[in-house]
């Protein structure tokens, strides 16, 4: 068992959340899936599912509608490329997903992700104040991250 496992709360549709996050992440798996006992209005029906995506353990429950999914919570995501991101993106907004602003997005079941390619960390942190601050000027202004435009911001201006 893993120290720390994060635990989400689903409104009845636990396996349909996992099934898409499980074909997202290349080598993600369940581990065990544990259903609502006899004798409970949900007997036979999915109570929690354990799994695992790209090396990081989670524990989905199937727990009702009395606690939503909010902001305060997100599953970030270092993005290698463009490409990772472009699909990320699309297969998480699909089917009712939500774009928000700066990267991040809620999934159709309410939970937010944070799809954020490793170039964007780079250009912030770079030592010119100058640059990082476009950077950061260009990506205030996206939805999804936008590597080619960030690039562009990182070099417009005068060179140093």
């Amino acid at each position: 068992m893993h120290k720390i496992t994060p635990h989400l709360w689903y409104n009845h549709n636990a396996e349909q959340a996992v099934d898409l996050y499980l074909s997202l992440f290349e080598g993600s798996k369940i581990i065990d899936v544990a259903r609502y006992p006899d004798g409970m209005p949900q007997a036979g029906m999915v109570m929690t599912m354990t799994f695992e995506l790209a090396g990081q353990r989670f524990v989905a429950l199937n727990g009702g509608p009395e606690f939503p999914f909010t902001e305060a919570f997100s599953m970030l995501v270092d993005c290698e490329d463009q490409a990772e991101v472009d699909r990320l993106w699309d297969r998480l907004t699909a089917d009712g997903g939500q774009e928000s602003m700066c990267g991040w997005l809620k999934d159709k079941f309410g939970l937010s992700w944070q799809i954020v390619p490793r170039r964007l960390i780079e250009l912030m942190g770079d030592p010119d104040r100058e640059k990082a601050a476009r950077v950061t000027q260009a990506m205030l202004q996206m939805r999804k991250i936008d590597i080619a435009a960030l690039e562009a911001a990182y070099h417009a201006g005068k060179s140093s």
